[in-house]
């Protein structure tokens, strides 16, 4: 009986942590021209790093105006080409 409880006790721990995880999760949405952003505080920039000058899908979290989590894709130049004379 002890060992069932512990064992109970433990999926349910187990199943709240993955719950939690899953809610602080935000799904990036891709940018278009003209759409609306509400940034209050951008979190981080981030893209793939390359060697060559070319178009990269870059990432950007930020905390939109109602202070919740948000993230977005964009479409930019690399950081090579600001390397390029």
């Amino acid at each position: 009986m002890n060992t069932r409880t512990l064992l109970i006790t433990t999926a349910l721990a187990c199943s709240a942590f993955a719950g939690l995880a899953q809610a602080n999760d935000t799904q990036a949405v891709p940018y278009q021209y003209g759409m609306p952003l509400h940034v209050a505080k951008v979190v981080s920039l981030s893209e793939p790093e390359t060697v060559e000058c070319k178009v990269v899908t870059a990432d950007m979290k930020y905390i939109d105006a109602a202070g919740k989590p948000a993230e977005i894709t964009y479409r930019k130049l690399s950081q090579a080409c600001s390397q390029q004379n």
